[in-house]
């Protein structure tokens, strides 16, 4: 098994990264510091899994050349459980990104990290019921705080592939 951190650049990834495996990869408040991925393991019920930090990504349609690495890497692995890692302040910006690796059929756990600054800014955001409509694990984190990042690994087993056709029939439930 293997685990791909994917979202936008400057969300955290690599300090969730870091959290995850105990490595020390880059971390900056800039976008782009990660060009290329990062490889890493953990210890999930005492086997060890990869765990790739890959380059921050808008979309699934690359604009430039870490964006294509990233999409490359998501070809590659066609057996990876994705792990969203969003700027819960910026939740609408991930949901999109989210959105389209779901509808290719991957199973995604998302990790609203970040979690402190959303709470600072006073948006307030339905955990469990965004997790009922996207049929996918939701969890509030701060990577830099380690809030959350237990929960993650815990809920790994939980991601599997969804329907687009079952999130529009929860969001109308």
């Amino acid at each position: 098994m293997k685990v791909l951190l994917m979202g936008h650049p400057n969300v955290g990834k690599s300090v969730f990264f870091n959290r995850l495996t105990g490595s020390n990869a880059i971390e900056s408040n800039y976008p782009g510091t990660t060009v290329d991925y990062t490889k890493g393991y953990m210890l999930l019920e005492n086997k060890d899994v990869e765990v790739i930090d890959v380059p921050g990504i808008f979309s699934l349609e690359p604009k430039d050349r870490a964006e294509e690495v990233s999409v490359k890497m998501l070809e590659e692995e066609k057996d990876a459980i994705v792990v969203c890692v969003f700027d819960a302040s910026k939740i609408e910006r991930g949901l999109y990104l989210a959105l389209e690796i779901i509808e290719k059929g991957y199973p995604v756990i998302i990790a609203l990290n970040m979690w402190d600054v959303a709470t600072d800014k006073n948006i307030a955001i339905d955990v469990k019921n965004l997790e009922k409509i996207l049929g996918v694990p939701v969890i509030a984190t701060t990577a830099i705080s380690g809030e959350g990042i237990a929960e993650v690994v815990s809920r790994i087993g939980e991601a599997s592939p969804v329907k687009i056709r079952n999130i529009i029939k929860n969001a109308g439930d």
